[in-house]
């Protein structure tokens, strides 16, 4: 008996954005990185192509937090305290795709640190590594309005993705990466239509939409993982149907997240029958990927080397 053909038929695809700029492209970088471009469910190639691969960003932090789980900061030893150092680090012994340098000391809470700080620990990153290079903001919207022009600008021509605009303060952001040849991310709190409305937004002020990368914040496993992974399944049907406003490549922001569940971020003491530590956040994080690999992210930022080995495995696999 002949089976039926249950392929479904996409008449769209989701949009390739490429990260990173070579000598011969202007910029600094070793390679570049392409995101983007699947035309099918994510591994389902019967249905049509799978496009670029999923790529890992390692997150680089200016200002290590006095609450950063112990297990984090041994797994990174004394390079947590140079950025530098740190990306170095992640690329030549964790094989990151891409280094995310957040800018958490930024936050006038959290050390205020001034424009010209920002700039030099980005600059330092920058001449460490050459890989592609993601800058994320502080998430206070004041500081980010003074300090992403200047990051922008010291980074001109190494087409960075920068991060992030939002429906009520994206202006300067947009402005900046325009200017200086910048990928940038459109952040939506898990709301699909705010999501498109903030690439309408951008689309006003002549941004490319092949530039753009949609960011619907992150929910960890037993912290909103099923609903984070329908909002980005809902984009990403909704670009496989042709609609060019949602075909944006997804970003989620896993390291983070995961590691400051209680499950992760507990320590031994706090809570001894739930096994390790050390074991119990790698796994969070690990868990976390890999199961919204499966919803059409593009890129994951991550935060804990073991987490990244275990995440590149199932990949390899899944890719296989």
């Amino acid at each position: 008996m002949d089976l039926p053909d249950v392929a479904e038929k996409w008449s769209g695809k989701v949009s390739t954005v490429t990260i990173g700029a070579t000598k011969e492209e202007g910029g600094t970088r070793a390679n570049t990185v392409t995101v983007g471009g699947r035309s099918c469910v994510p591994f389902m190639d019967f249905e049509g192509d799978m496009g670029n691969k999923i790529a890992i960003a390692i997150d680089v932090l200016d200002v290590v937090p006095d609450d950063c789980p112990a297990p984090m900061k041994e797994a990174w030893g004394d390079v947590v305290n140079d950025p530098a150092a740190w990306a170095k680090k992640a690329v030549e012994e964790c094989g990151a795709d891409l280094i995310c340098v957040k800018l958490d000391g930024i936050h006038r809470d959290k050390g205020d640190k001034s424009p010209d700080d920002a700039v030099a620990v980005v600059t330092a990153v920058k001449e460490a590594v050459g890989v592609p290079l993601i800058v994320w903001g502080s998430d206070d919207e004041e500081k980010d309005n003074a300090v992403m022009p200047k990051v922008s600008q010291a980074l001109k021509g190494e087409r960075a993705l920068l991060g992030c605009a939002k429906e009520q303060n994206y202006k300067v952001l947009t402005a900046v990466c325009l200017a200086d040849g910048h990928n940038i991310i459109g952040l939506a709190p898990l709301d699909i239509n705010i999501g498109k409305q903030v690439n309408i937004l951008l689309s006003d002020m002549e941004f490319p939409l092949d530039r753009i990368v949609m960011f619907q914040t992150t929910g960890a496993l037993g912290y909103g993982l099923e609903y984070a992974y329908s909002i980005q399944e809902r984009e990403m049907l909704a670009a496989l149907q042709g609609d060019k406003m949602m075909s944006m490549p997804v970003i989620c922001d896993i390291g983070y997240e995961s590691w400051r569940a209680k499950e992760a971020k507990s320590s031994d003491e706090e809570a001894p029958e739930w096994g390790p530590q050390a074991e119990r956040g790698v796994m969070w994080e690990a868990t976390t990927a890999t199961a919204l690999v499966q919803s059409g992210c593009d890129i994951l930022r991550m935060r804990h080397p073991k987490a990244v080995a275990e995440v590149k495995k199932v990949l390899e696999k899944l890719y296989a």
